[in-house]
């Protein structure tokens, strides 16, 4: 069976976070001259005070582009104003903001916000590269946003061409993006524009997108049993009224691929009960699996 995997938007909680968590950022690179602190584990050991005179371990000169970050004009303030307040509901209006943004002001102490933002714009319009490479700068600026990385790590995973010439890495790459954020988000402080209901949507789609993007990548890598897990995991976070097929397609997949037929039929069943492009590949993913579990001996779960 094959189906598309596409890309499902997220709800407007997620944009919310990601933009709550990119503004508390912007906020603290401000607060230090531009600069955003390393994570913990990548700390630099405290240096020793240099001697009156030893030029040789003086401080280094603050860069121009420190400089840069750290002066933020009338103008770049009222563009930033611009992206922040376009609707999320107008991807397209909001995506342009964002791009010409950062054509103008590349090195803003901002970038990160209005990277996160293209990221969920991206997202919303289906614009895979320019999602992933959005998605790539954010997180070189704060490699632990786990909404991003959730993002990203699913948007790899099924946007998945097996013939590029650095699949494995992709995969390789899907799976710590996976892992990170589901580490990292029930860390994730609630950002203040948020209300509590909106941020435990928020983090329950982080958590959907990132356990399914796991999963979708053990199903590329045959580990289907260790698939399952994951899958079961996205679903459960899946709380809107309406949830992701596709999380139900891979599930049913995953189990058939382990002689679990009856599973197998329940998942099919599940994905074909939701109104999308896959109902048919579903019905009859539940009709193949019930005839091999009446013809086949179904491994115990």
């Amino acid at each position: 069976m094959r189906a598309t995997f596409h890309t499902v938007i997220t709800a407007a909680a997620l944009a919310a976070l990601l933009a709550g968590a990119g503004v508390a950022a912007a906020r603290s690179r401000d607060a230090q001259g531009g600069q955003q602190n390393p994570p913990a584990a990548q700390q630099p050991p405290q240096q020793q005070q240099p001697a009156p005179g030893d030029k040789s371990k003086e401080p280094a000169p603050i860069s121009m582009d420190q400089q840069a970050a750290a002066q933020v004009s009338p103008e770049e303030e009222a563009a930033f104003k611009a992206f922040q307040e376009a609707p999320v509901a107008d991807p397209a209006k909001k995506n342009q903001l964002g791009e010409d943004f950062i054509q103008k002001y590349p090195q803003s102490k901002y970038r990160g916000v209005v990277y996160q933002g293209l990221v969920s714009g991206y997202f919303a319009t289906n614009q895979v590269p320019k999602l992933l490479d959005a998605g790539d700068k954010e997180l070189a600026l704060n490699p632990n946003d786990a909404p991003v990385l959730a993002v990203v790590a699913q948007t790899i995973a099924r946007s998945f061409n097996g013939k590029a010439p650095d699949a494995q890495q992709q995969l390789d790459k899907a799976e710590q993006y996976s892992k990170r954020a589901i580490e990292i988000t029930p860390t994730l402080t609630k950002p203040a524009n948020l209300t509590d209901e909106a941020f435990l949507m928020a983090k329950n789609d982080t958590l959907e997108m990132a356990h399914g993007g796991l999963g979708l990548v053990y199903i590329r890598k045959a580990k289907f049993a260790e698939a399952i897990p994951e899958l079961e995991q996205s679903i459960k976070a899946d709380t809107h009224p309406q949830q992701d097929p596709v999380n139900y397609y891979l599930l049913g997949m995953a189990h058939s691929k382990t002689s679990h037929y009856e599973a197998a039929a329940t998942a099919f069943n599940k994905c074909a009960a939701i109104q999308s492009s896959l109902q048919p590949t579903c019905k009859a993913g539940a009709d193949e699996a019930k005839k091999a579990g009446s013809t086949q001996m179904s491994a115990p779960n």
